[in-house]
């Protein structure tokens, strides 16, 4: 019996590769990559012609950045801003999730609770801080309120979400097979509710990182949001962008965790993805 050699060897799918026509679609990094390239370039092209007062560009910001990283100060701010953004956000998330799948499960928790979590979710948290600080005062108690604040809406309202899509089929199986509540909780309620709970998450960390900034901007002046204040009053344009340039990159990195972590612990729900 002679053996045949299988179609889809390596050496035959290179071949293939090679044989596809060229198609931009199909390289998505380089798409990204030209886009920010068109985008730098645009905005280095434009803010040459502007006075730096008003807007600064990317090779300015580039040479500012040296000299504060010299002196610590851009060290200094980011790292008093990550405090009251990590405790803010951590207990938003336990406490959002929590009570996200308590008022999806239990119709008497949704009934007491519903109206409320509408009214706080509508209001801007911009017009809480005032109350914030006289409850808090200026320090780091008050920012942990507002950054939590930012955050535990969206978490509170996907998760519940999640839990309400959920089909009533599959707790009716899991009631016939025998399983008690805590089985069903956390073997169906919970998987299933995953790919929601890490949307809100991911939603949530740019209203977390807003809110970090509002707070730092209206209680005591420090951190990242305190040093825009800062540079703006000095119309240290070129640094105001450098701060600015961090929060973005920081709120990109924790997205980009948030997608990691989505992947990782629901990687059933990527391969039902259509595209």
């Amino acid at each position: 019996m002679v053996a045949t050699s299988k179609p889809n060897t390596p050496e035959v799918a290179a071949l293939l590769e090679r044989r596809r026509p060229f198609r931009l679609i199909d390289h998505p990094n380089l798409i990204r990559a030209l886009s920010v390239a068109v985008t730098l370039g645009l905005w280095e092209w434009y803010g040459r012609g502007v006075d730096p007062v008003f807007l600064s560009y990317p090779t300015a910001i580039l040479a500012a950045l040296p000299a504060m990283l010299e002196t610590g100060e851009l060290q200094k701010a980011f790292f008093a801003s990550l405090q009251p953004l990590a405790i803010g956000f951590g207990v938003a998330i336990v406490l959002g999730i929590v009570f996200g799948l308590a008022m999806g499960r239990y119709r008497l928790l949704d009934y007491l609770l519903d109206v409320q979590m509408t009214a706080l979710y509508s209001t801007p948290n911009v017009a809480l801080v005032p109350i914030l600080i006289l409850w808090f005062g200026l320090g780091i108690q008050s920012k942990i309120a507002i950054v939590f604040l930012a955050a535990f809406f969206p978490i509170v309202v996907n998760t519940y979400g999640g839990v309400r899509d959920i089909g009533r089929g599959l707790v009716e199986i899991a009631e016939v097979e025998g399983a008690n509540e805590r089985q069903i909780f956390t073997k169906i309620i919970v998987p299933a509710s995953l790919p929601f709970i890490m949307a809100g998450v991911r939603l949530a960390v740019g209203r977390a990182v807003v809110g970090m900034v509002v707070a730092e901007m209206f209680t005591a002046i420090s951190g990242l949001g305190g040093a825009i204040v800062n540079y703006s009053n000095a119309f240290a344009t070129s640094k105001v962008f450098v701060t600015i340039v961090v929060l973005v990159l920081l709120g990109v990195a924790l997205t980009k965790a948030v997608e990691y972590l989505q992947r990782r612990f629901a990687r059933w729900k990527e391969t039902e993805r259509a595209s």
